[in-house]
């Protein structure tokens, strides 16, 4: 992929950016199929794990903030897991309308299914 403008060491970092990418993809597919038998994703599995590590509840803008990600796509996931009773709303003292998302006592139980098919696969 030399393009004559980078140096050695961009070359190899870049060669480097696109393994991680690479490999991020193959954690995401190795993910999906760890839990497509409990009705999860990975990306599914990524938001329940962040509303149940967070110390607190957490509005989706926050949420996303903390995941990454784009606030649509966690709003779109997080109302899915909502309409499964996975997750549910809390009114926010602080914001009339960015409800507080929690996880459902079905949540953290799907979650922890997930947490137990992972860890002989990590293991």
């Amino acid at each position: 992929m030399a393009d004559g403008k980078h140096t050695a060491s961009g070359r190899a970092l870049t060669e480097l950016v696109l393994k991680l990418f690479q490999l991020n993809n193959q954690l995401l597919t190795a993910g999906d199929r760890l839990v497509a038998g409990i009705g999860l994703t990975s990306a599914r599995w990524k938001i329940l794990g962040t509303i149940a590590a967070e110390d607190r509840p957490r509005p989706v803008a926050w949420l996303a903030r903390d995941l990454g990600g784009n606030r649509q796509n966690v709003q779109r996931i997080v109302n899915d897991l909502a309409s499964e009773g996975l997750v549910g709303f809390e009114s926010n003292p602080h914001h009339r309308r960015a409800q507080l998302v929690v996880l459902t006592p079905a949540g953290r139980a799907v979650l922890e299914q997930a947490m137990r098919r992972q860890t002989p696969w990590i293991n």
